[in-house]
């Protein structure tokens, strides 16, 4: 079984073709935001993604699908614009998702445990795709057998989707699902075979592994474990585990779209910046102007934060994410950086691709420097064309995030800067970046640099290897390192 493993995680590594798809979710309710938040879809580059999903509606009793504002929706044409998107990029898959958060699961639970509901369920789904011309469906229940579902939600799920399967080939749509990342909750709600079978793909959420419902601050989304991480449950909440979790509970790797966030998570900390990780907190982080949440910043209101300054960005080197503060206020987050090292690690992993959640709290209006940093930050890492108003080639134009050259031996577990203005890594060419696109380093196989021209000059983005593969210059992808020249 092990050796089976190996050989699969071997073959997924290799498989470069594969990483794909850049899945964008839209949140509606982005259309009501105050000033620069506000986004609509009609603010939508239609070329920055290969798939799309409009959040969200909802689920009745009776199996049938239930708009959740009419006014914007209908009166307004957002799905019709939605659609329409499709004109201008041919190319682009639309989709909707069904359910979310708010939405809870009693309602899921309910038509899923009845044969006839079921069937109700998947008719009305394939009708709703009819009328409003959308390519797929994306099933959001958070979450099968728990926050008010049955233990039997989780057979009733996968009865379900092969239904959806079987109605869904027969006219040409797809099938995919939102769900949960930490293995304990994956264990509860889903039968990953049976999953992996009648989905299309899997769109995995590993983000919001720490918030403020944890005791200690933590961050929203690392991809491997921290310093204080000790405990083997402690470790289990990163990407890295969650995403090596699906595989060996039976998802194929070639299926699973790799989550990231266009947001952080923040709190309000006792001791201003001499607060780190594991330190106790009192609350959520101050809200942003246009997310208006306590807790929660867009990407576009943190980069907003870095360029009026005053704030300590810290790179944590074991985590390979970034967190600032200002006072007491504390935030972990994504920036171009660790979404560029996120978004080769699902390379690395043979992954399916990357989802984004979501389009409204990338810096879509580039008031940091390039526009949708972070989305065309996944789009240089699969070698796709930049988009509309991304001429500088994934250069982060926010913050540098205290950029380091990864985990290596004898290195500190974070690196810090104070910046005020932030600004990337200017490489003069006849130094590492020679040329654009990717360098290994010269003494450590482990580590490589993504070398981006920009302004005449180099913008060097320094990357690290999942733990134990180097970097294959052939393939441009992490490798074990028995098949890599190092």
């Amino acid at each position: 079984m092990w050796k089976s493993f190996v050989l699969l995680t071997i073959l997924s590594a290799l498989a470069v073709d594969a990483t794909d798809k850049v899945v964008c979710y839209h949140g509606s309710w982005s259309h009501y935001r105050p000033g620069d938040g506000k986004y609509s879809v009609t603010d939508i580059d239609p070329f920055l993604c290969t798939h799309i999903i409009y959040g969200f509606v909802g689920i009745n009793w009776d199996g049938s699908i239930r708009i959740m504002d009419s006014w914007l929706e209908i009166d307004l044409a957002a799905l019709a614009n939605f659609n329409g998107l499709k004109a201008r990029n041919p190319s682009l898959k639309t989709l909707v998702a069904i359910g979310g958060w708010n939405e809870g699961s009693t309602t899921f639970s309910a038509v899923a445990s009845s044969a006839s509901l079921r069937t109700a369920f998947v008719n009305n789904a394939a009708s709703f795709l009819q009328k409003h011309g959308f390519d797929g469906f994306d099933l959001d229940w958070e979450y099968p057998a728990q926050r008010g579902g049955a233990a039997t939600d989780k057979n009733n799920f996968s009865l379900m989707l092969a239904e959806f399967r079987t109605l869904f080939d027969q006219r040409g749509y797809l099938i995919t699902a939102a769900v949960a990342a930490a293995g304990g909750s994956v264990d509860l709600s889903y039968d990953v075979p049976k999953l992996n079978q009648y989905l299309h793909f899997i769109n995995v959420m590993t983000y919001d592994l720490h918030g403020t419902w944890d005791a200690a601050i933590g961050h929203n989304a690392p991809l491997y474990p921290s310093a204080v991480d000790v405990t083997v449950a402690q470790k289990q909440l990163t990407v890295d585990a969650c995403i090596r979790g699906w595989i060996s509970r039976g998802a194929s790797p070639s299926k699973l779209i790799l989550g990231v966030g266009t947001y952080g998570r923040g709190f309000t900390v006792a001791n201003a910046c001499s607060n780190k990780l594991g330190a106790s907190h009192s609350g959520g982080c101050t809200a942003g102007p246009y997310t208006r949440e306590a807790g929660i910043l867009g990407y576009n209101e943190i980069c907003e934060k870095l360029l009026a300054g005053g704030w300590t960005v810290t790179w944590d080197n074991l985590q390979q994410v970034p967190y600032m503060c200002n006072g007491n206020q504390w935030i972990g987050y994504d920036n171009p950086e660790s979404i560029a090292i996120k978004t080769n690690y699902a390379k690395s992993m043979g992954l399916g691709g990357v989802m984004v959640w979501s389009l409204e709290t990338d810096d879509f209006k580039g008031k940091c420097g390039q526009v949708n940093p972070l989305l065309n930050t996944i789009r240089t890492t699969l070698s796709l064309p930049i988009t509309d108003g991304g001429s500088s080639g994934g250069s982060t134009g926010g913050d540098t995030g205290g950029s380091t050259g990864g985990n290596t031996e004898g290195s500190s577990d974070t690196t810090t800067t104070t910046t005020t203005t932030p600004a990337p890594v200017v490489v003069p060419p006849g130094s590492i970046c020679t040329k654009e696109g990717y360098v290994r380093d010269a003494t450590n196989c482990g580590i490589f640099y993504r070398c981006v021209l920009s302004g005449g000059s180099y913008i060097q983005h320094s990357l690290v290897c999942p733990f134990g593969l180097y970097f294959d210059t052939t393939v441009d992808v992490c490798n074990y390192p028995s098949l890599v020249a190092c």
